[in-house]
């Protein structure tokens, strides 16, 4: 049973201590425009737009747990509000805290197509998989207005550079024409994440996002049309949605899906913070049971730092889960197979056009 001071409508229920700043300094926004979403009861804070315009777009990724060598965002801060999420920590480098400001302020990259053309048309760039939504979501509310992830995708298609994308807004279908354009070259892979399959976990965990029946339609009609899905079941948190793995894998499997993956949750940074002070409101009679498991899985702290560990956890309950995940895809996925992307192309296209030879 949640608690009375519970704010609906957000995932994190405070807004932490920036550890870059003593104060916190007031930002005039440039523009500021209220989401509202059907049948919720949501806070009083509008979310705030800002425009920002970065020098660069695309970025290395070194971490060897991270299945991508490059990545790019065009937005930072994401509306959606999952308050696990990983990328909260980044919005304390733009001055923000990473509780309820990276909800409410999101940073727009105006340029964002402009500077990956640069990226893909120089000549000391060899196509690697660029992956939309490393941190966060590329298909998040803000996108239906600017379309700044469709403009990117159609940069992607011009120079038929492989492209992968991490979402969970059934918005993604309505780029479904570029989309196709680019499947045809196996150029494309999409990741959409499923974290479970009960509504009622999904508005606290994920206030702002997709429904679940809509994200299971958008792997369906992405499948059907060609393009190659792979079911993100993650974070898999001990104690709310670790039970139903078995349920996950075949909802997604029936619905099309390659392949999936999963991830353990772990609360690094200032989420440690925000998730305890979340769950004891939310779930204040199963708060201390879920954070005890998830401690169990990384040797007794709430976040695990260590390469090849910290995302998939160890001990009892994390070595049930891995049971699950291997009997699942064996079950569900064992003669299907995710596409390698083509990275052939590019090169003839660099220039914008098929090079003549």
């Amino acid at each position: 049973m949640k608690n009375d001071h519970f704010t609906k409508g957000r995932g994190a229920q405070q807004n932490t201590p920036n550890k870059f700043l003593e104060h916190f300094h007031e930002i005039e926004e440039d523009f500021l425009e209220f989401c509202h979403l059907e049948g919720e009861e949501s806070d009083n804070n509008h979310t705030q737009y800002i425009p920002i315009f970065p020098k660069t777009i695309v970025n290395k990724v070194t971490s060897p747990d991270v299945g991508m060598m490059h990545s790019m965002n065009p937005y930072q801060g994401c509306e959606h509000g999952c308050i696990y999420c990983y990328a909260r920590n980044t919005h304390e480098f733009w001055g923000y805290s990473a509780g309820l400001d990276f909800e409410r302020r999101i940073l727009i990259k105006m340029d964002a197509p402009d500077l990956l053309e640069v990226k893909l048309k120089h000549k000391n760039w060899k196509a690697e998989t660029i992956v939309l939504s490393g941190n966060t979501d590329c298909y998040q509310p803000v996108e239906k207005k600017v379309k700044i992830t469709r403009a990117c995708l159609e940069v992607f298609l011009k120079y038929r550079h492989p492209v992968g994308i991490i979402t969970k807004n059934a918005l993604i279908l309505r780029d479904l024409d570029i989309l196709k354009e680019l499947a045809k070259d196996c150029l494309v892979g999409v990741n959409v994440s499923v974290t479970s399959l009960s509504e009622d976990t999904r508005r606290i965990l994920e206030p702002r996002t997709t429904t679940i029946k809509k994200r299971l339609e958008t792997i369906r009609l992405l499948s059907k049309n060609g393009i190659p899905v792979n079911a993100m079941l993650a974070p898999i948190i001990p104690g709310i949605n670790s039970h139903e793995i078995m349920k996950l894998a075949k909802a997604v499997a029936d619905n099309g899906a390659l392949s999936f993956a999963f991830t353990m949750v772990r609360l690094n940074g200032a989420i440690d913070g925000i998730f305890t002070d979340w769950i004891k409101k939310a779930m204040p009679d199963r708060a201390d049971k879920v954070l005890h498991q998830i401690q169990e899985c990384h040797g007794g702290s709430l976040n695990d730092s260590r390469f090849g560990i910290r995302g998939v956890g160890e001990g009892k309950i994390a070595g049930h889960i891995h049971e699950m995940v291997r009997l699942a895809k064996y079950t569900y996925f064992k003669n299907r197979k995710f596409p390698k992307l083509n990275k052939e192309l590019h090169e003839q296209y660099k220039n914008g056009q098929m090079k003549l030879f």
